[in-house]
């Protein structure tokens, strides 16, 4: 089979992030599920999104120098593999294991694998495509992580609903045929450099830059504000409307996601016209507002702090795909390792952001708006990064900065 074109390789990198979705959001949606099969306490079981993101981050660690070393192509294909293995595994593991909670945290270990490596790859690939405009196939790219949680969430529900809940091992079986798929079309796309051949900027250089380090804090700040709102957003919305746990999670993350990938797509639409740091701050200052409006929400308007949530969707949407445009124009011989340490940056916000609304809330008698009101700090902190920048004059790879180090 000959390879295709361009448009395959930005396919195969969509359906990567939906992929990431469905690893991310599946297991989610079973909780109460495996803690009345199995017996697992509910507290147990929500350590699998720490070993989710535990594995993620030990992946972002290690994949700058696995995929310089390997190769594109092999990695993104394992990563499907690990992806889809993992949900197999999720599938299976918890019925023939004695210890069912070992084979929940195996499952979610394996699909953890694929859900880091896809995160460090897909971005670096769509980055390299020779497209026109790349801020806007970068802000297009991580929209289709939005719209992978709002079918996951939507066709889960659908199926529960149809053949019932008790039925999810083969729905998760199902989904494992996505990642398959798509790790069978991967050996056949086109890849294109991203740094000519010895030009790429070694790990010391980024790290020795400014323009680097407040790029990280802005991609941890961008994580924590996401995940602060998008993992709590159902049970906001069960507490604040008194709604059943279907409904809160169509009102809650699936509406989240939804905000979130238009703003990403609409940005698609528009950046050429707008300055991706101009449109970086208006996201930050947006979504501090979308968090005011979650947590002092007046009691008796409780439908205002599900606005917020939509709000903070809609603009923390750009902070992620938004920031790595930004350091590619900034630092453009950054290479492999600079997305690599960008991805670990936003994942520990993804961790450490919704621990600490939760451990706030819990501290103030479970408490959500306490929690997310702590939450705005991470939108405040990425408009102050982005002030700085505009004072950081030098800071690309090789430029007088860099080269005076």
């Amino acid at each position: 089979m000959k390879h295709l074109g361009v448009r395959s390789t930005v396919f195969v990198c969509y359906v990567g992030y939906i992929t990431q979705a469905i690893i991310a959001n599946f297991a989610p949606l079973l909780f109460l599920t495996f803690n009345r099969e199995y017996g697992i306490s509910l507290t147990l079981i929500g350590t699998m999104i720490t070993v989710n993101f535990g594995v993620q981050l030990i992946v972002d660690l290690l994949a700058s120098r696995l995929v310089d070393k390997i190769g594109y192509r092999p990695c993104l294909i394992a990563a499907h593999c690990f992806a889809s293995v993992g949900l197999i595994l999720l599938a299976v593991l918890p019925e023939v294991l004695p210890v069912p909670a070992a084979g929940l945290f195996i499952a979610s270990a394996v699909y953890a694998v694929g859900g880091g490596l896809i995160e460090v790859l897909v971005s670096p690939i769509v980055e390299s495509c020779p497209t026109s405009n790349k801020k806007a196939a970068m802000s297009l790219l991580h929209s289709f992580y939005s719209w992978g949680q709002v079918i996951v969430v939507a066709l889960s529900t659908l199926f529960f609903v149809a053949f019932g809940i008790q039925n999810w091992a083969i729905l998760a079986c199902i989904w494992a045929i996505i990642p398959l798929l798509n790790a069978c079309l991967a050996f056949f796309i086109p890849l294109f450099p991203l740094v000519k051949e010895g030009q790429a900027a070694s790990t010391s250089e980024l790290l020795r830059s400014r323009i680097f380090w407040l790029c990280v804090v802005l991609m941890f700040c961008a994580g924590a504000a996401e995940l602060s709102v998008a993992q709590w957003a159902s049970a906001f919305a069960e507490s604040g409307l008194r709604v059943s746990k279907t409904m809160g999670d169509l009102l809650g993350p699936c509406m989240f996601a939804v905000f979130m990938g238009l703003s990403r797509v609409l940005y698609s639409l528009f950046s050429e016209k707008i300055h991706i740091r101009t449109a970086l701050m208006i996201a930050a200052a947006g979504c501090a507002v979308g968090y005011c409006m979650c947590a002092f929400a007046p009691s008796s308007a409780p439908w205002l702090g599900l606005v917020g949530c939509g709000v903070v969707g809609f603009f923390v949407g750009i902070l992620w795909p938004g920031t790595f445009s930004f350091v590619s124009e900034k630092m453009p011989r950054g290479g492999t390792a600079l997305f690599a340490l960008l991805a670990l940056a936003g994942d520990v916000g993804c961790t450490a952001g919704p621990s600490a609304v939760g451990a706030l809330a819990d501290a103030f008698g479970g408490d959500l708006s306490v929690g997310i009101a702590f939450g705005l700090v991470f939108p405040v902190l990425a408009f102050a990064v982005l002030l700085l920048t505009r004072k950081s004059g030098a800071g690309k790879c090789g430029t007088e900065e860099t080269q005076k180090s």
